[in-house]
């Protein structure tokens, strides 16, 4: 299998084990950004309050990214191309283009700290901006190598990181009780909690089945991609709380360096980032290809690796982290719920030719589909807070109505 193809999987393909499948989500999932969230919600932030919206932001999202894994292992073909049965051609162009886009970002925020970490703690010549150059070209010449050597990576890698992230996590529960929060800074509203914590978990949605469509049984990749998810933002969330309310800083760099975390801390955050970035190099391959497939899978992965890369060197992107979440659900979050109406609410048999046709049944927009995303972006906009829930309900409903009148 090429680095970027994408043609549908046959059945004689569907070899990969629901292990390989968890590590891939894992890998994508232990990565510094996740404890980023838990910095993000706030040091002050009590610690109930912390761990429900954790607990119940982690599991959400995760249940919402799993319950689409099927579709990959039902039909074969990548995220893009199944959206194609949903929203037509050009309007999966739409979706594909806010990956393409947003996947940029997450590249240069994973590069970024991976940086400040590695070179505050590893005994290297290299500065921060030489660290994210370095993370950025290994990540994309794994990718170049095709699914087989990112599973190969994953194999190794992952096991290393829970090494590194079970030492971490020991530093950490021996830090000495964090002060009580100012009785002047109150905690923020937890439904604005709760959408920052599930748009972290939602932002693999497009991947839905990208990995999915290489493992055969439907169950096995929704109970794989579920625990991937799970498990790792309800370990990694409150651990980057705990180092932000230990440090009073949320710089990942100065996080770590103030739990005296050492080389562990900085192997776990930059093998994470590599293993990270796997997974949004290669999405960003294929929803570029998905537009353009005349563009190589070669090309278009060290283009995207790259970009991402150059991306990195500039500044200002950890400031921008929770409201950069906040976008990435409002756009996201609407558009699962047009695909779990269409994919898990109202099934129906999908003509695998017509999704590579552009000018078959699919080509041109969908309207239903786009219509009820339209519908879900403007329910988030419209709440202060608490906006996941309307916006899933929102693109749900809008759908399941028009697609029954329209089509």
């Amino acid at each position: 299998m090429q680095a970027a193809n994408l043609s549908p999987v046959p059945p004689s393909g569907r070899t990969q084990s629901g292990w390989d499948l968890f590590l891939v989500f894992a890998a994508a999932n232990i990565v510094a950004t996740t404890m980023q969230v838990g910095a993000s919600l706030g040091a002050g932030l009590p610690p109930r309050r912390l761990l429900l919206a954790v607990g119940v932001g982690s599991v959400v999202g995760a249940a919402f990214v799993a319950v689409l894994a099927p579709v990959g292992s039902r039909l074969g073909v990548p995220s893009m191309i199944a959206a194609r049965a949903v929203l037509g051609h050009t309007g999966a162009h739409l979706v594909a283009a806010v990956l393409f886009l947003t996947n940029f970002a997450w590249i240069a925020v994973n590069n970024v700290i991976a940086a400040s970490v590695a070179a505050r703690m590893l005994p290297l010549p290299l500065d921060e901006r030489g660290w994210a150059v370095l993370v950025g070209l290994v990540s994309t010449a794994v990718v170049a190598g095709g699914p087989r050597a990112v599973r190969r990576a994953d194999r190794w890698a992952v096991p290393l990181m829970g090494l590194a992230g079970m030492a971490v996590t020991w530093i950490v529960l021996g830090l000495p009780d964090a002060p009580p929060a100012p009785a002047d800074a109150p905690a923020p509203p937890l439904p604005l909690l709760l959408d920052i914590v599930i748009g972290y978990q939602v932002s693999w949605l497009l991947m839905f089945a990208d990995y999915s469509r290489f493992t055969a049984k439907a169950r096995t990749s929704a109970v794989a991609v579920f625990f991937g998810l799970a498990l790792t933002a309800l370990w990694l969330m409150p651990l980057g709380w705990r180092l932000a309310r230990h440090a009073g800083s949320a710089d990942p760099g100065t996080m770590l360096a103030a739990a005296d975390a050492g080389t562990a801390a900085a192997v776990l955050i930059v093998l994470a980032t590599v293993t990270t970035n796997f997974v949004n190099i290669y999405l960003s391959s294929l929803a570029w290809r998905s537009v353009v497939p005349a563009v190589s899978d070669g090309a278009a992965v060290w283009i995207v690796g790259l970009t991402g890369t150059v991306l990195g060197l500039t500044g200002g992107w950890l400031d921008r982290f929770a409201g950069f979440m906040t976008v990435v659900g409002s756009v996201l979050v609407p558009v699962g719920g047009v695909l779990l109406a269409h994919f898990v609410l109202r099934p129906r048999p999908v003509d695998i030719a017509a999704l590579y046709d552009p000018r078959g049944p699919l080509a041109g927009i969908r309207w239903p589909g786009v219509i009820a995303w339209a519908a879900g972006v403007a329910a988030y906009y419209l709440m202060a807070g608490g906006a996941t829930v309307p916006s899933l309900a929102a693109a749900v409903v809008v759908y399941l109505l028009l697609a029954r009148r329209l089509e």
